[in-house]
């Protein structure tokens, strides 16, 4: 089913105010080759576009959604309401509360209506935890999360050896 399909993901935001956060997100799907649909929704202001949206996105090719937003961050939980696809929950950092709001509305979701959540502003985490989704069904993103991996764990030696260099000096 999967074989001539790309993978896809759907990042909605409650506010165009979301987005640099999000860059970062749309950066790491893109570096997995993982095509992105962006759209900015308002669980409050456009509550049925929402609706809409979340009873679509199966329909319309989407694999997992994203759904980033800030101070009572509805979002996530709204879209959830309304289809079977895993939801990421990302908190945005907001003026209030350092977005620690966010965080719990999100992640305090009733039974029955699950959201994954990742740390306020976690937008890279968003994207691999969407992508190791996605890697349940697109075997070619299981071989590029091994390598993402190791080249991670690669970097952290290569930072050891240079601080062990500065250490030797003093």
């Amino acid at each position: 089913m999967t074989e001539n399909k790309k993978p896809k993901v759907a990042i909605v935001m409650g506010s165009d105010s979301d987005f640099p956060v999000l860059k970062k997100c749309i950066q790491v799907l893109k570096q997995f080759e993982v095509e992105v649909d962006v759209n900015v929704i308002s669980a409050h202001r456009t509550p049925e576009k929402a609706e809409q949206f979340a009873k679509n996105a199966e329909a319309n090719g989407i694999d997992v959604i994203i759904g980033a937003a800030g101070k009572a961050a509805h979002l996530p939980g709204v879209l959830a309401a309304f289809t079977t696809l895993p939801i990421i929950g990302l908190p945005i950092k907001s003026s209030t509360m350092d977005g620690l709001d966010s965080l719990l509305s999100i992640v305090q979701m009733p039974k029955g209506i699950p959201v994954a959540t990742v740390a306020i502003d976690g937008a890279e985490n968003a994207a691999l935890l969407a992508v190791q989704m996605l890697s349940l069904a697109y075997e070619n993103l299981k071989t590029k999360l091994k390598a993402f991996k190791i080249e991670m764990a690669k970097q952290v030696e290569e930072k050891d050896s240079l601080i062990k260099q500065e250490v030797s000096k003093l």
